[in-house]
């Protein structure tokens, strides 16, 4: 029996119908945006930061009238493309001495990942936006051909995106004020992301570009 799960099983397991135009859509019809987001080390900062930090949050979260979702995801971090770095700049290394010192801190980085684990940490904060559900399927059908069905569709669908970008924007906003970055994953991303999640044994990369963008700004 194999050990991964096929993708019609786990896709049968999901609450998610497809993810579309930087949006997860939920079978539900409801909507989510995953944002990725910058943290805090309290525990550095003064008593006086910190309380500062805590009351900005607690009137970020007091200002929402809607629910959020925050999560910590933990990983293993790949190495392989740091150490294919260090061995392509040892073979260009014309020193000998520093050459040497390149291929002692490769065994040296090599040994130690091999006793400990180096973990990447990320956080997510995921904005959800949850329409009412009415029932028009039957008069839509009535009223309209396949074509203009599917355009009603998508009319329908950027409206529900266009409202949950307002709830996006107005936590992004929030996060700001505490002194936490943040930024919405794009498809292609949110993709990677549930690759991840999905499939445990896979390596954590170098984070996504955009998050890197994100931190560097």
């Amino acid at each position: 029996m194999s050990d991964q799960l096929s993708g019609a099983s786990v896709q049968k397991h999901l609450e998610i119908k497809e993810i579309k135009d930087d949006a997860i859509v939920l079978k539900n019809k409801g909507l989510r945006a995953v944002l990725m987001t910058t943290s805090i080390n309290i525990a550095l900062k003064s008593t006086e930061e910190q309380d500062a930090i805590i009351y900005k949050y607690q009137d970020f979260l007091n200002s929402l009238d809607f629910s959020v979702q925050i999560v910590a995801a933990s990983r293993k971090f790949d190495i392989a493309p740091y150490i294919q770095t260090l061995n392509q700049k040892q073979e260009i290394q014309e020193n000998e001495l520093l050459r040497i010192q390149t291929a002692e801190y490769i065994d040296f980085i090599k040994g130690l990942t091999e006793m400990t684990n180096i973990m990447t940490e990320s956080f997510y904060l995921v904005v959800p936006y949850s329409p009412s559900i009415t029932k028009k399927t039957g008069l839509i059908n009535r009223l309209f051909g396949k074509k203009e069905q599917s355009e009603v569709k998508e009319q329908a669908f950027q409206e529900l995106k266009n409202n949950l970008w307002q709830r996006v924007d107005f936590v992004a906003t929030g996060l700001a004020g505490i002194g936490i970055k943040s930024t919405p994953l794009n498809t292609e991303e949110l993709v990677e992301l549930f690759y991840k999640l999905y499939n445990p044994s896979a390596k954590e990369k170098p984070e996504l570009a955009r998050a890197d963008l994100m931190r560097n700004q």
